[in-house]
């Protein structure tokens, strides 16, 4: 029997990964870059630019997303550690897309870099 860890070591021996020290180029040749995470660890932070699509509703929401149909799309693709992100490229190159790249590492190994997070700030109410 399979454990994720297998299902994950098992996609990343078939997908494009950049690590962070080449992530900046990733992200300057993405179309659109997607944080595969569940959306109160999108809130608590998250690279400047990027979308909120959970991993669970990925192949769901490319689907019926005009503006993210296009199989030429370059894709960066991240969560905290890259297993959900690993798992999405794999998904998503099955799909036909053929531009797709995971984040080595994920977020966390952005953040260990001293790369930048966006954090949504809420409003004061006094």
């Amino acid at each position: 029997m399979k454990t994720a860890q297998d299902l994950v070591a098992a996609a990343k021996a078939n997908i494009n990964e950049v690590p962070v020290a080449a992530a900046e180029a990733a992200l300057q040749a993405a179309d659109v870059v997607i944080d595969v995470r569940e959306a109160d660890e999108y809130h608590a932070g998250h690279i400047s630019g990027a979308i909120n699509i959970p991993r669970g509703l990925l192949e769901f929401r490319l689907s019926n997303d005009e503006a993210l149909a296009s199989r030429d799309l370059n894709i960066l693709l991240y969560c905290k550690t890259s297993g959900r992100a690993a798992l999405s490229a794999q998904s998503l190159t099955e799909m036909g897309y053929l531009h797709v790249t995971s984040l080595s590492g994920g977020i966390d190994a952005w953040v260990e870099s001293g790369k930048p997070v966006v954090t949504p700030s809420l409003p004061e109410f006094d």
